[in-house]
């Protein structure tokens, strides 16, 4: 039986002043080359905090996962996540060490 990793997740914040519209917006483990989470059309407001899980649908935090059963981020080591605008340009990286301590 394949292991859920229901509760992983990937928190994005725009911390700018304008509200950004995530369409056609990326998000993927750079450390493993994938998977890819495309956004669909979304707003995201100054201020404003959303989660990508892995495999758990969570309305109050935008809805947005990668609908995978399997883990993405590495637990037993350093991994990172990229975040990549429409254009492709690299935006955002966040390492973490394993178990997210």
């Amino acid at each position: 039986m394949p292991k859920s990793e229901a509760d992983e997740y990937v928190q994005i914040a725009n911390l700018g002043g304008a509200p950004v519209d995530l369409a056609g917006w990326k998000l993927t483990d750079i450390s493993d080359v994938g998977p890819v989470f495309n956004f669909p059309a979304y707003t995201l407001a100054p201020g404003a905090r959303i989660r990508v899980y892995t495999n758990e649908n969570h309305p109050e935090w935008g809805g947005f996962y990668f609908a995978r059963g399997t883990s993405i981020w590495n637990n037993s080591q350093p991994d990172t996540a990229g975040l990549f605008n429409s254009l492709g340009e690299q935006v955002s990286t966040r390492s973490y060490p394993p178990g997210c301590e």
